[in-house]
Protein backbone atom coordinates (compact mmCIF):
# COMPACT_ATOMS: atom_id res chain seq x y z
CA UNK A 1 0.00 0.00 0.00
CA UNK A 2 1.54 3.59 -0.26
CA UNK A 3 0.30 4.67 2.50
CA UNK A 4 2.92 2.34 3.94
CA UNK A 5 6.04 4.80 2.76
CA UNK A 6 4.27 7.33 4.33
CA UNK A 7 7.10 9.64 5.59
CA UNK A 8 7.01 12.48 7.41
CA UNK A 9 10.14 15.17 9.24
CA UNK A 10 12.48 18.17 8.90
CA UNK A 11 15.49 19.06 6.31
CA UNK A 12 17.19 21.30 8.56
CA UNK A 13 19.12 23.92 5.99
CA UNK A 14 22.50 25.65 6.31
CA UNK A 15 21.14 28.55 8.55
CA UNK A 16 19.76 26.40 11.08
CA UNK A 17 16.10 26.72 10.16
CA UNK A 18 13.91 23.90 9.72
CA UNK A 19 11.49 22.65 6.99
CA UNK A 20 8.86 20.26 7.38
CA UNK A 21 8.16 17.88 4.88
CA UNK A 22 5.80 15.10 3.68
CA UNK A 23 6.44 11.82 1.13
CA UNK A 24 3.78 9.74 0.40
CA UNK A 25 3.44 7.02 -1.95
CA UNK A 26 6.05 4.03 -3.69
CA UNK A 27 9.82 4.76 -1.97
CA UNK A 28 10.61 3.35 -5.57
CA UNK A 29 8.20 5.36 -7.95
CA UNK A 30 9.26 8.62 -9.75
CA UNK A 31 9.62 11.56 -8.31
CA UNK A 32 7.59 14.70 -8.18
CA UNK A 33 7.95 17.62 -5.92
CA UNK A 34 4.95 20.26 -5.29
CA UNK A 35 6.38 23.67 -4.07
CA UNK A 36 3.82 25.88 -2.84
CA UNK A 37 3.19 29.49 -3.78
CA UNK A 38 3.03 32.91 -0.95
CA UNK A 39 1.78 31.68 2.09
CA UNK A 40 0.15 28.57 0.85
CA UNK A 41 1.12 25.14 2.21
CA UNK A 42 2.10 21.60 1.32
CA UNK A 43 -1.51 21.01 2.28
CA UNK A 44 -3.13 22.94 -0.55
CA UNK A 45 -1.52 20.03 -2.58
CA UNK A 46 -3.70 17.32 -1.16
CA UNK A 47 -5.68 16.69 -4.22
CA UNK A 48 -2.75 15.67 -6.39
CA UNK A 49 -1.22 13.88 -3.38
CA UNK A 50 -3.76 11.83 -3.17
CA UNK A 51 -4.48 11.26 -6.87
CA UNK A 52 -0.15 10.93 -7.30
CA UNK A 53 0.38 8.49 -4.54
CA UNK A 54 -0.76 5.65 -6.37
CA UNK A 55 2.09 5.37 -8.79
CA UNK A 56 4.69 8.41 -7.72
CA UNK A 57 7.10 9.18 -4.90
CA UNK A 58 5.30 12.45 -4.04
CA UNK A 59 6.90 14.90 -1.59
CA UNK A 60 5.53 18.04 -0.12
CA UNK A 61 6.82 20.52 1.85
CA UNK A 62 6.43 24.24 3.76
CA UNK A 63 8.87 27.14 3.01
CA UNK A 64 10.35 28.77 5.98
CA UNK A 65 7.86 30.73 7.85
CA UNK A 66 4.81 28.93 6.26
CA UNK A 67 2.82 26.09 7.56
CA UNK A 68 4.48 24.09 10.14
CA UNK A 69 8.03 24.81 9.20
CA UNK A 70 10.13 27.45 11.44
CA UNK A 71 9.18 30.63 11.48
CA UNK A 72 12.23 32.89 11.50
CA UNK A 73 12.32 36.73 11.39
CA UNK A 74 14.42 36.53 8.18
CA UNK A 75 15.13 35.14 5.10
CA UNK A 76 12.21 36.11 3.24
CA UNK A 77 13.34 36.55 -0.35
CA UNK A 78 13.21 34.21 -3.41
CA UNK A 79 17.04 33.19 -3.69
CA UNK A 80 16.82 31.95 0.23
CA UNK A 81 13.65 30.14 -0.48
CA UNK A 82 15.18 28.28 -3.96
CA UNK A 83 18.50 27.59 -1.39
CA UNK A 84 15.88 26.31 0.44
CA UNK A 85 14.60 23.85 -2.27
CA UNK A 86 17.98 22.71 -3.17
CA UNK A 87 18.57 21.44 0.85
CA UNK A 88 15.08 19.54 0.34
CA UNK A 89 16.53 17.77 -2.82
CA UNK A 90 20.00 16.89 -1.48
CA UNK A 91 19.06 16.11 1.90
CA UNK A 92 16.11 13.74 0.32
CA UNK A 93 18.15 12.55 -2.23
CA UNK A 94 15.48 13.31 -4.85
CA UNK A 95 16.54 12.56 -8.23
CA UNK A 96 14.96 12.92 -12.02
CA UNK A 97 12.59 14.73 -9.75
CA UNK A 98 9.43 16.39 -11.98
CA UNK A 99 9.25 19.80 -10.05
CA UNK A 100 5.84 21.48 -9.59
CA UNK A 101 5.72 25.18 -8.88
CA UNK A 102 2.59 26.96 -7.94
CA UNK A 103 2.60 30.90 -8.04
CA UNK A 104 5.79 32.13 -5.90
CA UNK A 105 6.60 28.50 -5.63
CA UNK A 106 7.12 28.64 -10.14
CA UNK A 107 9.57 32.05 -8.86
CA UNK A 108 10.84 29.74 -6.39
CA UNK A 109 12.13 26.82 -9.63
CA UNK A 110 13.18 29.64 -11.97
CA UNK A 111 15.72 30.70 -9.19
CA UNK A 112 16.50 27.78 -8.80
CA UNK A 113 17.76 26.84 -11.61
CA UNK A 114 19.29 30.26 -12.32
CA UNK A 115 21.65 29.15 -8.76
CA UNK A 116 21.88 25.62 -8.70
CA UNK A 117 22.62 22.51 -10.39
CA UNK A 118 19.84 20.98 -12.63
CA UNK A 119 21.53 17.80 -12.19
CA UNK A 120 18.34 16.34 -9.91
CA UNK A 121 15.70 17.63 -12.31
CA UNK A 122 14.10 15.42 -15.19
CA UNK A 123 10.86 18.07 -15.98
CA UNK A 124 9.73 21.60 -14.64
CA UNK A 125 5.55 22.40 -14.36
CA UNK A 126 4.80 26.24 -13.39
CA UNK A 127 1.21 27.08 -12.42
CA UNK A 128 -0.07 30.48 -12.87
CA UNK A 129 2.85 32.91 -12.44
CA UNK A 130 4.17 35.43 -14.70
CA UNK A 131 7.88 36.29 -15.23
CA UNK A 132 7.78 39.89 -14.29
CA UNK A 133 4.92 41.13 -11.88
CA UNK A 134 5.57 44.83 -11.84
CA UNK A 135 5.31 47.13 -14.80
CA UNK A 136 8.56 48.58 -16.13
CA UNK A 137 7.49 52.38 -17.27
CA UNK A 138 9.79 52.09 -20.01
CA UNK A 139 7.67 48.80 -21.36
CA UNK A 140 5.58 48.56 -24.78
CA UNK A 141 1.66 47.17 -23.30
CA UNK A 142 3.33 44.33 -25.52
CA UNK A 143 5.97 43.79 -23.28
CA UNK A 144 3.90 44.23 -20.48
CA UNK A 145 1.55 41.67 -21.45
CA UNK A 146 4.27 38.99 -22.31
CA UNK A 147 5.86 39.77 -18.80
CA UNK A 148 2.73 39.04 -16.96
CA UNK A 149 3.12 42.81 -15.34
CA UNK A 150 0.38 43.39 -13.45
CA UNK A 151 1.67 45.43 -10.81
CA UNK A 152 2.55 49.33 -11.11
CA UNK A 153 5.88 50.30 -9.22
CA UNK A 154 4.52 51.95 -6.38
CA UNK A 155 1.85 48.88 -5.67
CA UNK A 156 4.85 47.09 -4.46
CA UNK A 157 5.07 49.13 -1.62
CA UNK A 158 1.45 49.52 -1.37
CA UNK A 159 0.71 46.02 -0.99
CA UNK A 160 3.30 44.96 1.83
CA UNK A 161 2.08 48.12 3.89
CA UNK A 162 -1.14 46.72 3.79
CA UNK A 163 -0.61 43.58 5.16
CA UNK A 164 1.77 45.24 8.14
CA UNK A 165 -1.13 47.80 8.44
CA UNK A 166 -4.37 47.78 11.17
CA UNK A 167 -6.05 46.33 8.50
CA UNK A 168 -3.71 43.68 7.20
CA UNK A 169 -6.11 40.97 7.80
CA UNK A 170 -9.07 42.44 5.55
CA UNK A 171 -6.33 42.89 3.18
CA UNK A 172 -4.70 39.78 3.09
CA UNK A 173 -8.57 38.46 2.65
CA UNK A 174 -9.15 40.65 -0.29
CA UNK A 175 -6.49 39.20 -1.56
CA UNK A 176 -6.79 35.76 -1.29
CA UNK A 177 -10.64 35.87 -2.55
CA UNK A 178 -8.77 37.07 -5.51
CA UNK A 179 -7.01 33.78 -6.08
CA UNK A 180 -10.44 32.10 -6.85
CA UNK A 181 -13.16 32.09 -8.82
CA UNK A 182 -16.19 33.49 -7.20
CA UNK A 183 -18.10 29.87 -7.62
CA UNK A 184 -15.49 28.09 -5.54
CA UNK A 185 -16.76 26.54 -2.02
CA UNK A 186 -16.78 29.25 1.06
CA UNK A 187 -15.72 26.41 3.21
CA UNK A 188 -12.87 25.75 0.85
CA UNK A 189 -11.71 29.24 0.60
CA UNK A 190 -12.29 29.46 4.67
CA UNK A 191 -10.04 26.56 5.06
CA UNK A 192 -7.55 27.91 2.19
CA UNK A 193 -7.24 31.48 4.14
CA UNK A 194 -6.56 29.25 7.44
CA UNK A 195 -3.68 27.59 5.64
CA UNK A 196 -2.12 30.80 4.76
CA UNK A 197 -2.78 32.49 8.28
CA UNK A 198 -0.21 30.31 9.18
CA UNK A 199 2.37 32.64 7.82
CA UNK A 200 2.42 35.82 9.92
CA UNK A 201 2.01 39.43 8.01
CA UNK A 202 5.47 40.79 8.18
CA UNK A 203 6.03 37.16 6.26
CA UNK A 204 3.59 37.52 3.95
CA UNK A 205 4.91 41.34 3.19
CA UNK A 206 8.34 40.91 3.24
CA UNK A 207 8.09 37.91 0.65
CA UNK A 208 5.30 39.49 -1.15
CA UNK A 209 8.15 42.95 -1.51
CA UNK A 210 10.67 40.76 -2.67
CA UNK A 211 8.45 38.48 -5.08
CA UNK A 212 7.03 41.28 -7.19
CA UNK A 213 9.97 43.29 -7.81
CA UNK A 214 11.43 40.06 -9.74
CA UNK A 215 12.32 39.64 -13.17
CA UNK A 216 13.32 36.12 -14.64
CA UNK A 217 12.71 36.68 -17.98
CA UNK A 218 16.40 36.01 -18.53
CA UNK A 219 15.95 32.17 -17.45
CA UNK A 220 13.62 30.72 -20.03
CA UNK A 221 15.67 30.70 -22.74
CA UNK A 222 18.17 28.56 -20.32
CA UNK A 223 15.64 26.01 -19.35
CA UNK A 224 16.49 22.69 -21.23
CA UNK A 225 14.07 19.89 -19.86
CA UNK A 226 10.59 19.63 -20.85
CA UNK A 227 8.08 22.26 -19.33
CA UNK A 228 4.55 22.52 -18.98
CA UNK A 229 2.82 25.80 -17.67
CA UNK A 230 -0.73 26.02 -16.56
CA UNK A 231 -2.53 29.00 -16.35
CA UNK A 232 -6.15 30.57 -15.80
CA UNK A 233 -8.60 33.20 -17.36
CA UNK A 234 -10.24 33.56 -14.08
CA UNK A 235 -6.58 34.39 -12.40
CA UNK A 236 -5.01 38.18 -12.02
CA UNK A 237 -2.33 37.00 -14.46
CA UNK A 238 -3.02 37.23 -18.22
CA UNK A 239 -2.34 34.16 -20.34
CA UNK A 240 -0.26 35.47 -22.77
CA UNK A 241 2.77 35.20 -20.51
CA UNK A 242 2.23 31.61 -19.60
CA UNK A 243 2.36 31.06 -23.66
CA UNK A 244 5.62 32.97 -23.40
CA UNK A 245 7.01 31.20 -21.21
CA UNK A 246 5.83 28.33 -22.94
CA UNK A 247 7.64 29.75 -26.22
CA UNK A 248 10.78 30.67 -24.42
CA UNK A 249 11.78 27.09 -22.90
CA UNK A 250 10.05 24.83 -26.07
CA UNK A 251 7.00 23.79 -23.83
CA UNK A 252 3.22 23.94 -23.77
CA UNK A 253 0.98 26.09 -22.23
CA UNK A 254 -2.34 24.55 -20.95
CA UNK A 255 -5.13 27.01 -20.44
CA UNK A 256 -8.02 26.78 -18.13
CA UNK A 257 -11.19 28.55 -18.89
CA UNK A 258 -12.95 30.56 -16.00
CA UNK A 259 -15.76 28.16 -16.13
CA UNK A 260 -13.98 25.58 -15.61
CA UNK A 261 -12.73 26.75 -12.48
CA UNK A 262 -9.90 28.59 -14.25
CA UNK A 263 -8.40 30.35 -11.47
CA UNK A 264 -5.11 31.18 -9.81
CA UNK A 265 -6.28 28.18 -8.03
CA UNK A 266 -6.77 26.27 -10.89
CA UNK A 267 -5.35 22.96 -9.59
CA UNK A 268 -7.62 23.04 -6.63
CA UNK A 269 -11.23 24.18 -8.48
CA UNK A 270 -10.44 21.78 -11.48
CA UNK A 271 -8.39 18.82 -10.09
CA UNK A 272 -9.72 16.30 -12.27
CA UNK A 273 -8.34 18.11 -15.35
CA UNK A 274 -5.30 19.63 -13.98
CA UNK A 275 -4.32 15.84 -12.20
CA UNK A 276 -5.22 14.65 -15.89
CA UNK A 277 -2.94 17.01 -17.82
CA UNK A 278 -0.28 16.60 -15.32
CA UNK A 279 -0.35 12.56 -15.52
CA UNK A 280 0.07 12.85 -19.03
CA UNK A 281 3.25 15.60 -19.09
CA UNK A 282 4.78 12.91 -16.44
CA UNK A 283 4.13 10.00 -18.48
CA UNK A 284 5.58 11.38 -21.89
Amino acid sequence: MASDTSKSGYVTVADGIRLRYWQDGPASGPNVVFIPGWVQTAAQFKKQTEHFKAKYRVTTYDHRGHGESDKPSFGYRISRLAADLEAVLTHLDLRNAVLVGHSMGAAVLWSHWDLFPHDRISKLVFIDQSPSMTVNPTWSPEEATEAGAVFQPSQRFDIASGLRGPQWKEAWTGLARSFFTPDVDPEDFEWSLAQQMKSSPETAAALIADHVALDHRDVFPRINVPTLVFAGRGSVFPTAAAEWIAKQTGGRAEVFEKEEGGSHFLFWENPEKFNRILEEFLTT
